[in-house]
Protein backbone atom coordinates (compact mmCIF):
# COMPACT_ATOMS: atom_id res chain seq x y z
CA UNK A 1 0.00 0.00 0.00
CA UNK A 2 1.17 3.53 -0.73
CA UNK A 3 -0.02 6.97 0.19
CA UNK A 4 0.64 10.17 -1.67
CA UNK A 5 1.54 13.41 0.05
CA UNK A 6 -0.16 16.41 -1.45
CA UNK A 7 2.07 19.44 -1.56
CA UNK A 8 2.94 22.34 -3.77
CA UNK A 9 3.56 20.67 -7.14
CA UNK A 10 4.08 22.32 -10.50
CA UNK A 11 0.83 22.68 -12.39
CA UNK A 12 0.37 20.34 -15.35
CA UNK A 13 3.13 17.92 -14.34
CA UNK A 14 1.88 14.50 -13.16
CA UNK A 15 3.71 13.77 -9.91
CA UNK A 16 3.20 13.74 -6.16
CA UNK A 17 5.14 15.87 -3.70
CA UNK A 18 6.00 12.60 -1.96
CA UNK A 19 4.91 8.98 -1.84
CA UNK A 20 4.95 6.84 1.30
CA UNK A 21 5.36 3.09 1.00
CA UNK A 22 7.30 0.28 2.59
CA UNK A 23 8.24 2.36 5.62
CA UNK A 24 9.85 5.02 3.46
CA UNK A 25 8.88 8.46 2.20
CA UNK A 26 10.12 9.31 -1.28
CA UNK A 27 10.22 13.09 -1.71
CA UNK A 28 10.14 14.39 -5.28
CA UNK A 29 12.82 16.78 -6.47
CA UNK A 30 12.64 20.21 -4.89
CA UNK A 31 13.86 23.43 -6.47
CA UNK A 32 14.89 26.78 -5.04
CA UNK A 33 12.05 28.58 -6.76
CA UNK A 34 9.26 30.96 -5.86
CA UNK A 35 5.53 30.21 -6.15
CA UNK A 36 5.72 30.87 -9.91
CA UNK A 37 8.62 28.41 -10.30
CA UNK A 38 11.21 31.15 -10.89
CA UNK A 39 14.66 30.37 -9.46
CA UNK A 40 15.63 32.61 -6.54
CA UNK A 41 19.21 33.79 -6.09
CA UNK A 42 22.46 31.92 -6.51
CA UNK A 43 23.08 28.21 -6.00
CA UNK A 44 23.55 28.55 -2.25
CA UNK A 45 20.24 30.37 -1.87
CA UNK A 46 18.47 27.98 -4.27
CA UNK A 47 19.73 25.06 -2.18
CA UNK A 48 18.44 26.67 1.03
CA UNK A 49 15.03 27.23 -0.54
CA UNK A 50 14.90 23.72 -2.05
CA UNK A 51 15.58 22.30 1.40
CA UNK A 52 12.89 24.60 2.87
CA UNK A 53 10.44 23.12 0.36
CA UNK A 54 11.64 19.62 1.22
CA UNK A 55 11.13 20.29 4.91
CA UNK A 56 7.56 21.44 4.18
CA UNK A 57 6.78 18.23 2.26
CA UNK A 58 8.32 16.09 4.99
CA UNK A 59 6.21 17.87 7.64
CA UNK A 60 3.09 17.09 5.61
CA UNK A 61 4.14 13.43 5.90
CA UNK A 62 4.76 13.75 9.64
CA UNK A 63 8.53 13.66 9.15
CA UNK A 64 11.52 16.00 9.29
CA UNK A 65 14.94 16.41 7.74
CA UNK A 66 16.25 14.26 10.61
CA UNK A 67 14.44 11.31 9.00
CA UNK A 68 16.22 11.66 5.64
CA UNK A 69 18.47 8.66 4.94
CA UNK A 70 19.39 9.38 1.30
CA UNK A 71 19.47 12.49 -0.86
CA UNK A 72 20.33 13.16 -4.47
CA UNK A 73 21.50 16.60 -5.58
CA UNK A 74 21.54 17.64 -9.21
CA UNK A 75 23.65 20.65 -10.19
CA UNK A 76 23.90 22.28 -13.59
CA UNK A 77 27.59 22.91 -12.83
CA UNK A 78 29.89 21.07 -10.45
CA UNK A 79 31.67 24.43 -10.08
CA UNK A 80 28.75 25.21 -7.74
CA UNK A 81 29.42 22.21 -5.49
CA UNK A 82 31.01 24.26 -2.68
CA UNK A 83 28.15 26.79 -2.64
CA UNK A 84 25.54 24.03 -2.58
CA UNK A 85 27.45 22.21 0.13
CA UNK A 86 27.56 25.30 2.39
CA UNK A 87 23.76 25.47 2.39
CA UNK A 88 23.34 21.69 2.61
CA UNK A 89 25.67 21.47 5.62
CA UNK A 90 23.52 23.94 7.60
CA UNK A 91 20.54 21.56 7.32
CA UNK A 92 22.49 18.36 7.92
CA UNK A 93 25.27 19.50 10.32
CA UNK A 94 25.89 16.13 12.01
CA UNK A 95 25.36 12.60 10.74
CA UNK A 96 24.16 13.68 7.28
CA UNK A 97 22.26 11.24 5.09
CA UNK A 98 23.90 9.30 2.29
CA UNK A 99 24.11 11.52 -0.78
CA UNK A 100 24.91 11.52 -4.47
CA UNK A 101 25.67 14.74 -6.34
CA UNK A 102 25.38 14.72 -10.12
CA UNK A 103 25.97 17.33 -12.80
CA UNK A 104 23.26 17.63 -15.45
CA UNK A 105 22.95 19.81 -18.52
CA UNK A 106 19.66 21.46 -17.52
CA UNK A 107 16.99 21.43 -14.84
CA UNK A 108 13.33 22.38 -14.98
CA UNK A 109 12.46 26.05 -14.57
CA UNK A 110 16.06 27.09 -15.29
CA UNK A 111 17.05 26.10 -11.75
CA UNK A 112 20.70 25.52 -10.90
CA UNK A 113 20.02 22.83 -8.27
CA UNK A 114 17.42 20.17 -7.49
CA UNK A 115 17.30 17.95 -4.40
CA UNK A 116 15.22 14.84 -3.74
CA UNK A 117 15.27 12.54 -0.73
CA UNK A 118 14.23 9.29 0.85
CA UNK A 119 13.18 9.46 4.50
CA UNK A 120 12.66 6.52 6.83
CA UNK A 121 9.46 6.48 8.85
CA UNK A 122 9.95 5.87 12.56
CA UNK A 123 13.57 7.09 12.67
CA UNK A 124 13.16 10.35 14.59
Amino acid sequence: MRNTVKGNVAEGIPYSAAVIGGGLCFVSGQFGTDADNRPIGDVEQQTEIALDHMETVLKLAGLSLDDVVKATVWLTSLDDFAAMNRAYRTRFPADPPARVTVQVERLLFGAAVEVDAIAAIGMG
